[in-house]
């Protein structure tokens, strides 16, 4: 991959056979981040899984960064009722099955009550591809449309592992206070070690990175305060 001029003097400055404690690299990122935008600090740790593990599921970070999501809700009768209530964005069932079908799509994420998934389940080529389909291990099938639209208006994200093993998740804002963001990333690694598969021999976390939107990753001593 190319980069260019700005990258590659930040990268200079990053001691690439160092392992940084979370603090010195929090403030390394944010001393090399050169955008003119707030660029977002993301985690990518590597675990040591199987090609059978899987390892996914959501969490609420203490310090929130982004904005309020678009919450769409499929569901119908009394379900819908709780989802307007609840301060759902668009609620609706078949009508919106066939919107999203029409290439309509402005949304950040989709909750729908079970007995609505034969309807949603036609949308998979389309809300699959984009990370949007509602599903059981991500808590967004459920009867709980209410307790649902709350954490995710509080920040609920998802989290899994891809094909290599490696967890990517977004933590902060280089604005933030790096205090703010340490707590982020501890909750984030506590609900990781929580996952490791009972088979896994060795270390679990093999090795986790910290870097802005457009800054060199900062490998940390995963375990250093």
């Amino acid at each position: 991959m190319k980069h260019g001029k700005k990258y590659k003097e930040a990268a200079a400055k990053v001691d690439r056979d160092a392992l940084y404690t979370y603090e010195d690299a929090l403030s390394l990122v944010k001393e090399l981040a050169f955008a003119k935008f707030d660029e977002t600090i993301e985690m990518a740790v590597n675990l040591n899984l199987k090609k059978s593990h899987t390892v996914r599921d959501t969490l609420v970070l203490p310090h929130q960064f982004s904005g309020e999501k678009k919450v769409l809700v499929f569901a119908k009768g009394e379900k819908a009722t709780e989802a307007e209530e609840a301060g759902a964005a668009y609620v609706g069932a078949e009508e919106l099955v066939e919107k999203i079908k029409g290439g309509w799509l402005d949304f950040d994420v989709c909750v729908a009550t079970p007995d609505m998934m034969r309807e949603v389940g036609k949308l998979g080529p389309v809300l699959g591809r984009r990370g949007l389909m509602p599903n059981p291990k991500t808590r967004t099938v459920t009867m709980d449309i209410k307790g649902a639209i709350a954490e995710l208006q509080k920040g609920r994200v998802e989290y899994r592992a891809d094909k290599t093993g490696v967890v990517h998740l977004p933590v902060g804002k280089v604005s933030m206070d790096p205090a703010q963001v340490k707590e982020n990333i501890d909750v984030f690694m506590s609900e990781l070690v929580k996952k490791r598969p009972s088979d896994v021999k060795g270390d679990f976390i093999k090795t986790a990175a910290v870097s802005s939107t457009m800054g060199p990753g900062v490998r940390i001593a995963v375990g250093a305060n």
